[in-house]
């Protein structure tokens, strides 16, 4: 909990997931992702790094995988801690040990920890700060010691931060090491030291989070340091790219929209967030919640995507929203989601939970292919032709082309996949005094400690999201009124909600409620019921007329899932460029997805040798029966390309 706010989210040990959509995530996470990505950097030699450094040997060949490589087993070292917190697993508590055990064993004396920099055989510390990422890699280890600073209690966890800078005598090696890295930071960037900021934002939310699990001001006040730093044109440019790629083009507090590299822009935005509530700045929050309506006003995808370009994985400008050349990097999506959280513990606003859904629903959940040991890296909105580079037991180069990989070259994604499922469920649910809210749907039971004393426990049945009903039963409460609020969606036009009248008094009939939070405020008593059911029959979704790349085009969803034409659901020998759905007939619901009535048509062609254009409008060819219209079927796109490579398209022409 933030120090100067009142509402906090759920605790992992407070919500347990018991089925359905989001239950069969986390299981695969936790029983295959895990141990893969363990795998891949053991066989590249990542963690092997790590024992070089401590046996000083880098001055022995040539080191392994990018300068960043040192993030990916932070990341994993996170999903381990958050994963043994929300199972119990033993085993990930044993591997996250032992990894962290080599990890630790490579810190200089002084908290340095990289194994890139700064030993025989290697560049100088902070030689390049513009791209060596010294200071992400760190901000990656801060955020493990804190998922593990937050789930570990007993006499091996954490004993609190040390009283000074200084030897630590906390008891957790990981949590002892991020205190000594932080130090560090704190002297070789602190006010009359080095005036500079990494090329990648990531310290910033990495000591933001950590001085918030220690209570300590330094790491708070050094955050908003590197943010206020921010937007100064301090980094030495990078071919072909400018400061708007790092975001030092424009402070923090002037901007107006996210720009430059996506995820780089959403870490940071997620730090000022941190360190805006963390000192009561309101200008600064006012800052972030401003660039976060005209991003995702403009420069956001259906999916809850963020970044259009591939050139510098970064936002385009206002409208600028092509589905074909779509980059919606998996990591920008979950550092959407981080900002987004941020933002709604701080405000209560309702939006920023519906744009966790979408994009939960539609990046974070369809990166992962079904097994849990193949991904993507970016994930565009439409795939014109099958993918078929794929090297299925080798490096890939950044997945764009419609497959998922099991390891890439750069391979900031999978960890990142990991860390975020592990720690799902703490994004299902709010408290704030006696109001506990659930902020996300999954079957499950919750039994969350209120402010005020006495715990609220319910238990959640739901098919969610592939039917909209979601019961909630109470199982506990305490002897006074207290609120449980729910959230309509923004799309659930005429949404009911029914619940107990008052206690001993039955249920009443369902009335309508419409989107946002809607609450019921009573004495509750086991056994109550508060039934919300939310429309999910399948809608047409057309984009702004301000998106060149879309006009004419149109989407189908249903409920919280965007839905896709795959060329698997076509008939025999049709193009999903030659497709037309008619917007007229409403979609229908399909198992999971909709059918759509569509015709396939054959334009007339250009002259031979000319350009792809056409003096007149196209018109199917009359001695084919490819102008006939036909019902296709539209899967979830989270599901799109598990039945082999695929063409595939959200955004569908029509006519």
């Amino acid at each position: 909990v933030a120090p100067t706010a009142s509402r906090r989210g759920a605790g992992l040990g407070e919500v347990r997931v018991t089925g359905g959509f989001w239950a069969g995530l986390l299981e695969v996470n936790a029983n295959a992702t895990l141990r893969h990505c363990r795998d891949w950097m053991e066989r590249l030699g990542w963690i092997a790094n790590f024992d070089r450094v401590a046996a000083g040997t880098t001055a022995v060949g040539e080191r392994p995988g990018w300068q960043f490589s040192d993030s990916e087993v932070y990341k994993l070292l996170e999903a381990l801690a958050w994963e043994h917190a929300r199972s119990g697993d033993v085993g990930a508590d044993a591997a996250f040990e032992e990894l962290a055990a080599r990890v630790v064993a490579a810190q200089d004396d002084d908290g340095y920890l990289n194994t890139c920099y700064g030993h025989a055989g290697q560049p100088a510390r902070y030689t390049d700060l513009s791209s060596g990422h010294e200071l992400y890699c760190t901000g990656h280890l801060l955020q493990a010691a804190v998922a593990r600073i937050r789930t570990t209690t007993g006499p091996s966890g954490p004993a609190g931060p040390p009283a000074a800078e200084g030897p630590s005598t906390v008891a957790d090696p990981l949590v002892a090491a991020a205190i000594r890295a932080a130090d560090h930071v704190c002297r070789e960037f602190g006010p009359g030291a080095r005036e500079a900021v990494c090329g990648h934002p990531e310290i910033e939310v990495g000591l933001a989070e950590l001085g918030r699990a220690l209570g300590e001001p330094r790491y708070t006040a050094q955050a908003a340091l590197f943010v206020e730093r921010r937007g100064h044109g301090t980094l030495a440019p990078i071919a072909l790219l400018g400061p708007q790629y790092f975001q030092d083009d424009v402070p923090v507090r002037d901007a107006d929209a996210w720009r430059g590299h996506a995820v780089r822009a959403l870490y940071l935005a997620a730090a000022a967030v941190d360190v805006a509530v963390d000192t009561g700045d309101d200008e600064l929050l006012a800052a972030v919640e401003r660039q976060w309506t005209r991003s995702v006003e403009r420069r956001t995808h259906l999916t809850g995507g963020m970044g259009s370009r591939h050139q510098d994985e970064g936002f385009g400008d206002d409208w600028e929203l092509p589905a074909d050349r779509a980059y919606c990097e998996t990591c920008a999506g979950i550092a959407s989601v981080m900002v987004s959280w941020r933002l709604l513990l701080a405000t209560d606003d309702v939006r920023y939970a519906d744009l966790v859904e979408r994009t939960l629903y539609n990046v974070v959940a369809t990166s992962p292919r079904s097994d849990g040991r193949a991904f993507f890296y970016a994930n565009p909105l439409q795939q014109r032709t099958p993918g078929g580079d794929l090297l299925p037991d080798q490096v890939n180069p950044r997945a764009e082309g419609g497959v998922r990989a099991p390891w890439f070259d750069v391979s900031c994604c999978p960890t990142n996949v990991a860390r975020t499922l592990a720690s799902w469920t703490s994004y299902t649910a709010t408290v704030e005094g006696d109001v506990v809210t659930l902020a996300q749907y999954a079957a499950g039971e919750t039994r969350l400690a209120l402010d005020d004393g006495g715990v609220l426990g319910l238990r959640v049945t739901t098919r969610y999201p592939h039917d909209g009903y979601v019961h909630t039963e109470i199982t506990e409460a305490p002897d006074r009124p207290v609120t449980l609020r729910l959230r309509v969606p923004s799309w659930a036009d005429g949404a009911t909600v029914t619940a107990p009248r008052a206690a001993g008094a039955g249920h009443g009939d369902p009335h309508t409620v419409h989107p946002g939070w809607t609450e019921v405020r009573r004495t509750f008593a086991p056994g109550d019921v508060v039934a919300l059911d939310l429309p999910t029959a399948p809608r047409l979704t057309w984009p702004d007329p301000r998106v060149d790349a879309l006009r004419g085009t149109v989407a189908v969803e249903r409920g919280p899932l965007v839905l896709c034409a795959e060329s698997h659901d076509l008939p025999h020998g049709a193009d999903l460029a030659d497709l037309r759905l008619d917007p007229s007939v409403p979609p229908e619901a399909h198992a999971d997805g909709a059918r759509v009535r569509a015709r396939i048509s054959t334009p007339t062609p250009a002259p031979a040798g000319g350009p792809p254009f056409l003096g007149t409008p196209p018109v199917p060819r009359p001695d084919t029966a490819a102008g006939d219209t036909t019902d296709v079927v539209l899967i979830p796109y989270h599901r799109w390309a598990e039945r082999g490579p695929a063409a595939m398209r959200v955004f569908l022409p029509v006519g």
